[in-house]
């Protein structure tokens, strides 16, 4: 199931990026306010007008910089979700670790301001990182294939 979800994320991203490399050579701004009349969001109001504002200050360099960032980013969650659909062990290390990097954020975030999006994005996040430890902790504990029973205790 984690896999499915990291292989999820990373065609999200992918989208996102390609999405990006479609966008140079365009007006953002223009782009971004029919996305906002689209939605029928009132573009004098505070977020849609921050979009608007924010989409106009960029330019292909930086559509392209963000492009990249997403597809090396997908790329990560597909190297990810791939080893651990295949129950590679470097891929639960690999989770555990890039899952839990996030967990100070999304704290900090959730005591800033808390929303019930940003606690639910804590706990998932929570439940995959101590899944994958608790598969890491078990395999830890667990004899290997071929390996040697314990000796009997000498004297007996």
């Amino acid at each position: 199931m984690v896999a499915g979800f990291e292989l999820a994320k990373g065609f999200i991203v992918l989208a996102f990026g390609l999405g990006l490399f479609r966008l140079i050579h365009k007006d953002v701004g223009e782009v971004a306010e029919r996305l906002v009349r689209h939605l029928h969001l009132n573009e004098a109001s505070r977020y849609p007008r921050l979009l608007i504002d924010a989409a106009s200050r960029v330019d292909d360099a930086h559509l392209r910089m963000l492009a990249m960032l997403a597809l090396a980013y997908s790329l990560v969650r597909f190297v990810e979700g791939y080893g651990l659909w295949r129950d590679r062990r470097w891929a639960e290390w690999f989770g555990a670790i890039s899952g839990g990097i996030y967990l100070p954020v999304e704290i900090y975030e959730l005591v800033e301001k808390a929303t019930w999006l940003r606690l639910g994005v804590l706990v998932v996040n929570c439940i995959v990182v101590l899944y994958l430890v608790q598969i890491l902790v078990g395999r830890h504990l667990a004899p290997t294939e071929g390996a040697a029973p314990p000796a009997a205790p000498a004297g007996k």
